[in-house]
């Protein structure tokens, strides 16, 4: 599992469910139920203090895991966790799970 932090493109519902995702210039559909979760970000690192009124999306990450497989193609499934901030509107993908054959 390789941990970092790169832009994403994430399509989604209108309920906020990711639907498909662009990545280096591939696109990519999903092939299971994407999971959703949170994760406490060290905002004691990042600011002295949270502003007065904010605090979605500062204290806490929101974390998705996608199951995916090229759009165009029956290549191999990835699995990758992206996450959204609700600040900024971006998806930054964090992690790449091990690849995996689809049937698996």
């Amino acid at each position: 599992m390789g941990m970092f932090t790169e832009s994403i493109q994430v399509s989604c519902a209108p309920n906020g469910v990711p639907l498909r995702v662009s990545w280096n210039g591939c696109d990519y559909r999903l092939v299971a139920e994407p999971q959703r979760w949170f994760e406490r970000r060290k905002w004691w690192d990042e600011n002295l203090r949270i502003p007065r009124g904010i605090g979605a999306g500062l204290v806490d990450y929101e974390i998705w895991r996608l199951e995916i497989t090229p759009a165009m193609s029956r290549g191999p499934m990835q699995s990758i966790d992206v996450s959204f901030d609700p600040q900024s509107t971006h998806w930054r993908l964090i992690r790449v799970n091990q690849e995996m054959a689809i049937g698996a």
